[in-house]
Parts: C-alpha cells; structure tokens; sequence
C-alpha cells in the first residue's frame, strides 16, 4: 500500500528550472548527493556519541557508488542518519525545509539556476537533470520501518513500506537514456576524485565482479597541510560545505597552538547568499571535536556581523559530548571565537592592499561588516579600519577613515558625516555647503547600520566623529556678503515659526548654507530625519519623533527680500506662500515628501511662467 502525494507548487517549478537549466553542469548532481549522503553520517556520528544503540558501526560508515550499465541506473548509498516516512515528506516533497519559494523566485528572474542551486538547499533535485525515476530506500537510525520513496520529479512522489537491514539511505537513479555514461566507472571515478575527494568518508566505487575500489583520500581536508593541498580541492570542499557553485573569495586555512588547539579552514564567498539579512539564518561555521561533527547551529563560535563566513573549526580540546548549553557558555568557545575573528580581520586587512579586489568583497558584505563597529567592542576599531565609504572627496572610488585622516584641513579635529537614503541626493545636501566652501570632505553614509555606529565609536585615531549637524561652532568663519536686517528677520522667523508649528519645532537662521536659503535638520542629540524615516518605514516610530529645525540663510538674496517683505503687513500673504514652498523645498533636499504637492506643483508652475514671461 502506498501513499500518493503532490509536490508544493513551488517544488513543481523549482524541478522544472533545475532540469531545463542546469545542462553545462549536470555532473554537479554526483556531488550534491555525495555531500547529503556524507552530512547524514556525520548527523548519525554525533547522535552515537550520547546513544551508542543507535549504531554499532557509526565508526566505520562509508558511501558506496553502484553503476549498473545494464539496467541503465546508479545507485548512491549510505550508512547515515537515514529517513522515515515524516522526513521523507518535509524533506523531499515540500518547500519548508528546502527554500525553494526563494529559489524559483530569483532563479526566474535571473534566468539562470545553475548559480542559485547549491544557495537554496535543493541539491537533492539536481538528480532529475539525469534521472527519468528517482527511487529511495531508507531507514532511520533506531527506527526499525524503512520506508520507499518514488518520483518521476513531475508532479508528485509515492510513499510506501519497505524493508532495509540498517540504517541508511539508497539513492537510485534510473537513468536518461542519453546519460549513460553515469553508469561508466571510469568516468565515476573521475567525477568523483575532481568535486568529493576531500570528503571524510570512503567513497567505494563497486565494480562488479572486480571488487570494490575507495577512490577518494578519506581524510578530513582541514587536518592535512597547506602543502598537500591543490587550488581545486580547497575550491570543492568550499562546494561541499556551503552548498554554493560560486568560487571563494577568501580561502583562510589555520592552526592554533598554545593553551587551546584547534584548526581552521574558513571561506568568504565571492557572491552574497540569498538569506544574508534574514533574522532565522544559521551560522555558517560546522563544528567538529576530533573530525567527529558536533553541530552547524553554534551561535557563539562567529559573530553576527561575519554570519557570511563558512567553514569549519575542529578543536581536540572540547569534550566529545559537549551538549548544546554547554556550547552556549562554553570559555573554550569563547577563546575560539576571540581567535577566529582575530585572523579573519588580519587577513581582511592584507586584502585591502588590493582596492579592485577588496572592492568585490566589499560590495558584498561591506553593510555586514559594519554591524561589527557597534557589536564587537573589542575590535570596533580594527572593523572601522577595514570599512570604506562614499565621500565628497571622490564619486568614483570609496574612501577609509583613515585616508580621511591624511586629507584632513590644518586644524581639523574631527571626521564629518552626513547620512540619507541617496549618496547623490546627499552630494548636494545644503547642510554640506560650508563643508565644500572650505574644502572639508564629509563622508556620505547611506546605509541603515551608518545611524548607529558613529554612536559607540565617537572618537577614531584622536578625531571626533561628527554628524555635520554637529558642527555649527566648527563652521566659524567672516561673512562679508550682504545680510538680512535683524529686525526684519526675527519677524520672519517669528511668522514662521507660527505658520509651521504642527510641521517643524522652530525657525532660526544658520551660518552653514552658502547657497541654499534654507535647510531642515533636527535638534542636537535627537535622531536624524534619514533614522526617523526609517524607523517611520519599519512602522516602529510613532512617539518619539524628532524635532525638526527649519534653518534660514541671512545671507541669501531671497531670504534677505522675503525679511525685508515681512515688516509689511499687506505682503503677508505673499511671504506666506514663498514660505510654503521654501519648507518644501527643504523637505525635497532631504528626501521627504512636501506637504500639499498640489499646491507646490501649482506655484512653482506660476513662479517658472513669471521667469519666462
């Protein structure tokens, strides 16, 4: 008796991409299933460690290749965790546990899936490029039903009853008949020693009559030396532990001696994975106690901000049966940890020597990084060094604090930003007109994580860091231009002030702008308007909503004619209206929306006609 099921629509179409898209690298299906047949007994591995029962031979596992030219199939086994009938269903029949709702949605829209697969989890899939029929036999470690699992990959699969001696899983794959060379153990071979020959387990390639042959080394590639190792197989082991198809970035191969040994073998991707900013994303670094996997779920062995890092750690020093709360509090995690981030920001550092190249890392996983100026303490300093970012030095090329520093006026003790949602839009801000009039850069910071770090690093190499709202008092200089009547202007304000009250807090004059009559900012310690927005965005700012200032130029011709218009009682109405769309024009220079458009489009429609006329 056998049960019948339909895949999730999303499966249907992320099977019909994988097979019609994937053509120049069909080979890539023996790897993926290789790898889910290697993390199965690593899973069982751990679990014998607290449960020998489970187990009797969780020592000894392998994975075995079984061609069959004659009836046209190849069977991949293992002697892993295995599956029952539940796993079987949320594994390989929904979109729960494979992302694929994700993975049809970019693959559609770029047109390729060959570079999304491995991102997404839907390896296993990859087996119907090659395949008619997809049979699977398994059993799961201390269960005692094995269960039979069939599809054709088109609409739906067949569960039923089955029978296995032990735990495990059999993956037979009945074969296009244009891909028979999947049944040539020549070829196998090769395959099998170019994607999977750092896998831990033997990989047995049965040949019949001739015996059994282990065609990859079997050993764990992180434990050999650096010497031993080609370009290609750091490249494949970086296939096999992220899951990607893209090359790495970053290759970071290690060993720490002294009170706590344990090596390192860390990859930063060259493309950033789909899943960078979701809150549910799991840490990319394995575990491992002596080449035995202990878990990929250890939160505390890299820090949030390097979550793109991938790879694996294995110490010799924590015990094998270390439980999940044990790794929470653990010291020796803990100095891991210190030491991990210490050597991949060292290496991030060397890189940096290269801009064009370090640039490719930055574009990625720059924003990230940046997390790490406001959650790391200890190496805030160090991450601000290795951050770049836009300035009004350079519209081509992306600045550090620390060139800032070497460019810095005689006399200027303090690095300047200004933040917003466009690096263009800032670029011609009003609040940076005195900025460039004195030729003092300002570093444009358009990111949500720029509203937060400049607050626990205010201070870089003996420089302040200051929004350039700050920097009123620092702006002093001698106007000689033409300014607007004291007495004049407090009217102005003062009808300003009045006319604006639900809109801005108060209405004062600057000596920042230099061409613009007027600007907006916000009160001294309050958040920015680009922070408000955000929050505002996020639907998380409702009470505390900062106060706005709109600021007046004494020194602009406009300014100074609508002051002078202000001391007469029967051009109220005019100064009003100019009013309306100065306050406007403020908003739009910094990325706020006016507050009546129609009234603004209809005025500045009349004053262009004037202009014209």
């Amino acid at each position: 008796m056998s049960d019948k099921m339909s895949f999730q629509a999303d499966v249907s179409k992320m099977l019909d991409i994988v097979v019609n898209s994937l053509y120049s690298e069909k080979q890539i299906f023996l790897r993926e299933l290789i790898s889910n047949a290697s993390d199965a007994c690593d899973k069982l591995k751990y679990l014998a460690l607290t449960n020998p029962g489970l187990v009797k031979d969780a020592g000894n596992m392998k994975i075995k290749i079984t061609p069959d030219e004659k009836a046209n199939t190849l069977t991949i086994s293992d002697d892993g965790i295995g599956m029952n009938k539940e796993d079987l269903i949320n594994h390989l029949g929904t979109i729960a546990k494979s992302g694929t709702a994700d993975f049809v949605k970019n693959a559609s829209e770029n047109g390729s899936a060959c570079d999304l697969i491995g991102q997404f989890g839907v390896g296993f899939y990859s087996a119907f490029m090659v395949a008619d029929k997809v049979e699977i036999i398994t059993r799961r470690a201390g269960e005692d039903q094995a269960w039979k699992w069939v599809s054709d990959g088109m609409e739906g699969f067949e569960i039923s009853e089955a029978k296995r001696e032990s735990n495990g899983t059999d993956i037979k794959l009945f074969l296009k008949k244009d891909e028979k060379q999947y049944t040539d153990t020549i070829y196998l071979r090769q395959i099998i020693r170019t994607y999977s020959d750092h896998i831990g387990y033997p990989i047995v390639l049965d040949l019949g009559k001739a015996g059994e042959e282990t065609v990859n080394s079997a050993s764990a590639l992180w434990t050999r030396h650096k010497s031993e190792i080609s370009k290609d197989q750091y490249k494949e082991f970086y296939h096999h532990i992220s899951h990607n198809f893209d090359d790495p970035w970053m290759t970071l191969h290690f060993k720490a001696e002294g009170n706590i040994e344990y090596t390192g073998l860390l990859y930063i991707p060259s493309s950033a994975p789909y899943d960078l900013f979701q809150p549910d994303r799991k840490n990319g670094l394995k575990l491992y106690v002596n080449k035995v996997f202990i878990s990929d779920k250890v939160e505390e062995l890299i820090p949030n901000y390097l979550r793109f890092v991938k790879g694996v750690i294995d110490s010799s020093d924590l015990p094998l049966n270390i439980s999940r709360e044990m790794l929470q509090h653990s010291a020796l995690i803990e100095k891991i940890k210190h030491g991990t981030v210490s050597r991949i920001l060292k290496e991030l550092k060397k890189r940096t020597k290269d801009y064009d190249d370090y640039m490719k890392f930055w574009k990625n996983f720059g924003i990230v990084l940046k997390e790490g100026i406001y959650e790391d303490f200890s190496n805030r300093e160090e991450i601000a060094a290795l951050s770049y970012f836009n300035s009004t030095k350079d519209e081509e090329k992306l600045t550090t604090l620390d060139e800032y520093i070497s460019r810095a006026a005689e006399g200027q003790k303090a690095i300047y930003y200004i933040t917003g949602d466009d690096v263009k839009i800032l670029r011609n801000n009003p609040q940076l007109e005195a900025f460039k009039e004195k030729g003092i850069e300002v570093l444009l910071l358009n990111e949500p994580i720029d509203e937060f770090w400049p607050q626990v690093l205010p201070n870089y190499k003996g420089f302040a860091i200051k929004h350039v709202t700050q920097a009123e008092n620092d702006m002093g200089w001698e106007r000689k231009e033409a300014r607007a009547d004291e007495g004049s202007l407090k009217k102005l304000t003062d009808l300003m002030t009045e006319m604006f009250k639900n809109e801005v807090g108060k209405v004062t004059t600057t000596e920042k702008l230099t061409k613009s009559p007027v600007s907006l900012t916000v009160e001294d310690g309050q958040m920015s308007l680009h922070l408000e927005r955000l929050m505002r965005n996020h639907q998380q700012q409702t009470a505390f909503a900062s106060t706005r200032i709109l600021e007046l130029n004494p020194y602009h011709p406009l300014i100074i004619k609508l002051a002078d218009m202000a001391a007469d009682e029967a051009q109220r109405a005019k100064v009003e209206e100019i009013a309306k769309l100065l306050l406007d024009q403020a908003k739009i220079a910094e990325g706020e929306a006016v507050s009546d458009p129609s009234f603004f489009s209809e005025k500045m429609s009349e004053y262009i006609l004037k202009s014209v006329a």
